[in-house]
């Protein structure tokens, strides 16, 4: 098993034992900010809470894009609201492959705030219900409050200036659509960052939903010395981050205001096609 990742099975052990993982619900549905906490209020895995991508992990929209990262200060109280802590390992979820928006979680504890054991759940909650896992409904009792202050990495992401300036591959993670430019259902300029290539998030994945096996994502993976993961507003750009790491190649940084800050800036320049 890859140290990013745990599966179905494993995870049912770990919960058996003295220290459980605490475990994170980051299910999300983009344009519809309510609907992730009320696909966990509705089932979820026992003793999971709800880590909600518009309110924990992202800002408020703006000039940085649609889903910039919080205030450190903001995404401490979130950790520390939900019990948190360097010493517990964190087990994150979802119910498209870690797309929304267990990956970004995963990227913000592991990555950026330094937590030192954070997996992915492989399959999220369909693999979970595949083996036999149960789920629960309703809220569940709050955890006792952490007092965790996380060190911040920086040095994990970069920002548009450094993505204009810098000689780093960038990898998109939208789909081959919407780089190339011929639809764009959500931003309002269609294309990509010029010298990108683009890397669609769900290739990462089977057919059944979990991550390919590490070997074959190093295959497939763009190769440079340095490279830049982005996609629509920060979010799916992580999936592709932890497909490096199942991989076991070197992470990228992530650009966190990704096209939708990008195109912010009308001298910043644009290119469509493939």
């Amino acid at each position: 098993m890859n140290s990013v990742l745990i599966s179905a099975t494993e995870l049912a052990d770990a919960l058996e034992e003295p220290r459980p993982p605490r475990v994170l619900d980051c299910r999300a549905r983009l344009g519809q900010p309510a609907e992730g906490r009320l696909l966990w209020w509705e089932a979820h895995l026992p003793s999971s809470r709800h880590l909600d991508l518009e309110t924990d992990l992202a800002g408020s929209p703006g000039v940085h894009g649609r889903h910039p990262l919080p205030r450190e200060a903001a995404f401490v109280g979130s950790l520390q609201r939900l019990g948190i802590t360097a010493e517990e390992p964190v087990v994150v979820y979802d119910d498209m492959g870690g797309q929304l928006a267990a990956a970004r979680a995963w990227w913000m504890l592991a990555c950026w705030a330094g937590h030192p054991d954070v997996r992915l759940l492989d399959g999220g909650i369909k693999a979970w219900v595949g083996q036999g896992g149960d789920l629960v409904g309703g809220d569940v009792s709050p955890p006792r409050p952490s007092r965790w202050q996380p060190q911040f990495r920086t040095d994990t992401q970069v920002t548009a200036e450094e993505v204009f300036s810098g000689r780093a591959l960038k990898v998109d993670a939208r789909g081959v659509q919407r780089f190339r430019g011929e639809v764009e259902p959500i931003d309002p300029v269609a294309g990509h960052i010029p010298g990108a290539v683009c890397r669609p998030s769900s290739d990462n994945l089977t057919p059944a939903g979990r991550f390919k096996p590490a070997a074959e994502l190093a295959r497939e993976l763009p190769h440079a010395e340095e490279v830049v993961a982005y996609c629509g507003s920060g979010v799916t750009a992580c999936h592709n981050v932890l497909a490096y790491a199942v991989a076991g190649r070197a992470l990228p940084k992530l650009y966190p205001g990704s096209w939708s800050e990008w195109i912010r800036d009308p001298s910043r320049p644009v290119a469509t096609g493939g």
